[in-house]
Order: structure tokens, then C-alpha cells, then sequence
């Protein structure tokens, strides 16, 4: 379980350091081959997308049928182990929720840059004539 956890995180910081690499201000040229690069990887990493739905599910079936420790009948290690366990389920919701952010804003990001590309080319062709 913990490995589906971990690549979660990795593609969540892959996805920002590629949000943090659109964004900075670059040449024209390196930005034109960087967009086209990471469109062409936008279709394969949207499984990212359903990982990350498949999880949350995984974390609301489990949240529901965790036992309750609550009251006098729990120990101070039963206690802990079950605040600890939420902690861990709303730190994978986080991660969850941030991965399809993170892909959703990649995409509009590559979008947007490509019609600012094909708004300039019209430009340049109303120009020339």
C-alpha cells in the first residue's frame, strides 16, 4: 500500500516542477519545444487522473469502516494509533486531490500557450498581407 503512496508523491512533485518550468519565462524557441514535449506527455500520464480517484475511494471505504475509538474503552496507544491513522488519510487526500490539480493545471497551461502560438501565426498572417 505504501508503494502506491509513494508514487503518488513523486508524480505530484514531477507535475509541479513541470508547472514550475511552464510558468518561468524562457526564450521563445526553448518554450515552443518544452510545451510540445510536455504535450505529448499530457496523454500517457492522465492514468493519474483515475489512480488518484481509485485511491480517494480507497481512503473513503476505509474511513467508513474504521473502528471508532472513542470513550473510556481505548488505551492511549489505540488512541494514538487511530488519530495517527487519520492524519495519514487526510495527508493522502491532499496528495490525491493535489495530483489531478496539478495535471488539470499542466493541461490548461500547455492550452493556453498553444492558442496564444496559433493567435500570433493569424497575427502574423493579417500582417504580411
Amino acid at each position: 500500500m505504501a508503494l502506491q503512496w509513494m508514487i503518488l508523491t513523486y508524480v505530484v512533485a514531477a507535475e509541479a516542477a513541470i508547472a514550475a518550468l511552464l510558468t518561468l519565462p524562457s526564450p521563445k524557441l526553448l518554450k515552443d519545444r518544452l510545451v510540445s514535449l510536455i504535450s505529448l506527455l499530457l496523454q500517457p500520464a492522465l492514468f493519474i487522473v483515475p489512480f488518484a480517484g481509485f485511491q480517494l475511494l480507497d481512503i473513503y471505504w476505509k474511513n467508513e469502516h474504521r473502528l471508532m475509538c472513542a470513550g473510556e474503552s481505548c488505551t492511549a496507544s489505540e488512541r494514538d494509533r487511530y488519530e495517527k491513522s487519520i492524519y495519514k488519510a487526510q495527508r493522502n487526500v491532499i496528495l490525491c486531490v493535489s495530483a489531478c490539480l496539478l495535471y488539470w493545471c499542466v493541461y490548461r497551461i500547455c492550452k493556453y500557450y498553444k492558442e496564444i502560438q496559433s493567435l500570433e501565426e493569424v497575427e502574423k498572417r493579417y500582417k504580411n498581407q
